[in-house]
């Protein structure tokens, strides 16, 4: 039996799924988690594609996207606008 660490992007196949996983990766409120699961999200759909459609640099992209990446604002709307995801806020439950 061969063991492979797990990857979530080899997961998210539909937009359903797209949508619940940055749902509940943003209720923890850690800007890491958060953008570490855009970037599994970016890299389901393809890393060069969401570059070439966000316009920024795809070493960028993973950097930024990472554990340990830290996205600016225009980052993170470049890359939800090229997943065909918008920005949206809502009062705290």
């Amino acid at each position: 039996m061969e063991l492979r660490p797990f990857d979530p992007a080899n997961f998210l196949q539909t937009e359903e799924d797209i949508l619940f996983y940055l749902e509940a990766a943003m209720e923890g409120n850690d800007p890491r988690h958060i953008a570490s699961a855009l970037g599994d999200i970016a890299r389901s759909k393809g890393m060069s594609e969401i570059a070439r459609k966000s316009g920024l640099g795809r070493q960028a992209l993973y950097a930024s996207l990472s554990d340990n990446g830290n996205p600016t604002l225009e980052t993170l709307t470049s890359v939800l606008k090229a997943l065909g995801l918008q920005l949206s806020v809502q009062r705290a439950a």
